[in-house]
């Protein structure tokens, strides 16, 4: 027994759970019997209440008895003995062999149903997630050092001090009503949706956003459009519901309306990102707009708008959501579900997101957030709420705005002057936090991507992003989390693993179709 007296655990406690855990192992066994507690107490160096505190949980718990003639004994029955594991080989062999059928063998067998064996292929593991740390060039991380943690913690610290006790207790499960006045304000103004704040849902992030609409609107089976390449965890979220995908092909006017309707005209819901495509960065044409919500209302079908970085635009202001059109249909029903969140513009541990859905679905939304997650945690929900209502939050979207096109302009010096000269094409995106870097002479993106996460850079291969193959080979270079000299340095280290990959591989084709996508004005 090794005990510590700098831990803050107490010394009776360390005795307890030794003996308790020596038991278990088997290390002692039962019906032994163990020193009295005056020896014990002797050797151990401690005092004989401490070993008597000890010896009386564990009989109290079952694990000792004291026998008539003296002494105390292991149990002969261990009431945890089911706690015990079987050795790590054993354990190892059965993560990896095939579930039993209760046909050939009466044994338990602990695997997942077959809901959760899809959720557990989907949840493939990301470069974006592969250490806290962003390294350039992660997509989708805002720039962390920029953010203003002065006032995010005196807004904190004033909330503290009125200490309300309705921030400490369970709240409505579509989210705090000031947030959702303030976020239904903010959001008439800098994208011209029309809403109430009974229609926006506060959730924990885009993700559960889409997770939540696609479980409330699809039934298994149904088909469903998705951007073809597009955002990975929609493909997810509407997957784990039981959609069956269908990718819709993009041109410069953003997701082909007419292609959608060849493919699948009975799709029951749409996913795009009108404002700034994801991946390619293509803005949706007003002219497509349009005919996105004919057809959404031809059919019945409900369209999911995921709004996540039109914040930054740097040659116009923001442009209008698809919700707002939507919502000026006069007595059309409206088919718009808009997705927004604070992760990009904000810092991503926050996981607020939110969603704004027609009237018709705020009851079956509402009920389906409470299921799902309960509510999200109101403390964090209130401090947002003064830090867009004080116009904090403004003030850093535009300092944001700046500072990102800053970089974008570095990270493009460095591909079109720099040491990526060579391997990349990449022209300057009107918005957003990343560009495509259409790879020059390697075919092969994935092992382009995975070559350099083994020297230090992440950077995104678009196969990944495509149901099928790709058109061509890119990469996804996110530039808004890194500073320029980071983004210069990183770009002489891609340029080095591209250098050595282009001697290994043959020469990428070049797709007139995608170089029009690329030089869209």
């Amino acid at each position: 027994m090794r005990l510590d007296t700098s831990r803050d655990e107490p010394l009776h406690h360390q005795v307890y759970a030794d003996i308790r855990d020596a038991i278990l192992a088997g290390r002692i066994a039962a019906r032994s019997q163990l020193p009295s507690t005056r020896l014990l107490a002797k050797e151990l160096e401690i005092s004989r209440t401490t070993v008597a505190l000890a010896f009386d949980q564990l009989r109290a718990e079952g694990f000792l008895e004291t026998r008539e003639r003296g002494g105390t004994y292991v149990a002969a029955t261990i009431p945890d003995r089911a706690l015990s594991v079987a050795p790590h080989p054993l354990r190892r062999a059965a993560a990896h062999s095939r579930p039993t059928t209760r046909a050939t063998s009466p044994a338990i067998v602990s695997t997942p149903s077959r809901r959760g064996a899809a959720l557990a292929a989907l949840a493939t593991p990301s470069i974006a997630l592969s250490r806290l740390q962003p390294r350039a060039f992660r997509t989708g991380v805002p720039s962390l050092d920029a953010f203003p943690y002065r006032v995010w913690g005196q807004i904190s610290a004033r909330l503290w001090r009125r200490a309300p006790r309705a921030l400490l207790a369970y709240g409505v499960p579509n989210g705090y009503e000031p947030l959702r006045k303030a976020i239904a304000h903010y959001l008439a103004v800098s994208r011209g949706a029309c809403c109430s704040s009974e229609q926006v849902i506060v959730v924990g992030g885009s993700q559960e956003a889409l997770y939540l609409a696609a479980h409330v609107l699809i039934e298994p089976g149904e088909r469903a459009w998705i951007e073809n390449p597009g955002y990975p965890g929609a493909r997810n979220a509407l997957s784990a519901a039981g959609a069956r995908l269908v990718g819709v092909p993009l041109d410069a006017e953003g997701l082909d309306i007419s292609s959608g309707r060849t493919l699948a005209p009975d799709a029951r819901i749409a996913y795009i990102t009108p404002s700034h495509q994801y991946p390619l960065g293509v803005t949706m044409t007003i002219g497509r707009r349009l005919a996105m919500l004919e057809w959404a209302r031809e059919s019945g079908a409900w369209i999911l708008e995921d709004d996540y970085d039109s914040e930054f635009r740097y040659t116009s202001r923001p442009l209008p959501s698809l919700q707002g059109l939507d919502a000026a249909g006069g007595d059309q029903p409206a088919r718009v579900i808009y997705i927004g969140s604070f992760s990009k513009t904000l810092f991503p541990a926050l996981r607020i997101g939110f969603l704004v859905v027609p009237p018709m679905l705020v009851d079956a939304f509402s009920a389906a957030r409470s299921v799902i997650d309960r509510q999200s945690p109101t403390f964090e929900q209130a401090v947002l709420a003064e830090f867009i209502a004080e116009g904090h939050f403004v003030r850093h979207v535009r300092r944001m705005r700046a500072l990102y096109a800053e970089r974008q302009y570095a990270l493009l010096r460095g591909i079109e002057n720099g040491p990526l000269m060579n391997h990349i094409e990449a022209s300057r995106s009107d918005a957003g936090m990343h560009l495509v870097g259409w790879l020059r002479h390697v075919a092969d993106d994935r092992r382009a991507s995975s070559l350099a996460l083994e020297d230090g850079i992440e950077a995104q291969p678009l196969s990944a992003m495509s149901l099928g193959d790709s058109p061509r080979a890119a990469l996804l270079l996110g530039y808004a989390a890194f500073t320029p000299a980071t983004l210069l340095r990183s770009s002489e280290r891609l340029a080095s693993v591209l250098d050595g990959l282009r001697k290994q591989s043959p020469a990428a084709g070049h797709n007139p179709n995608v170089a029009r996508r690329i030089h869209h004005t």
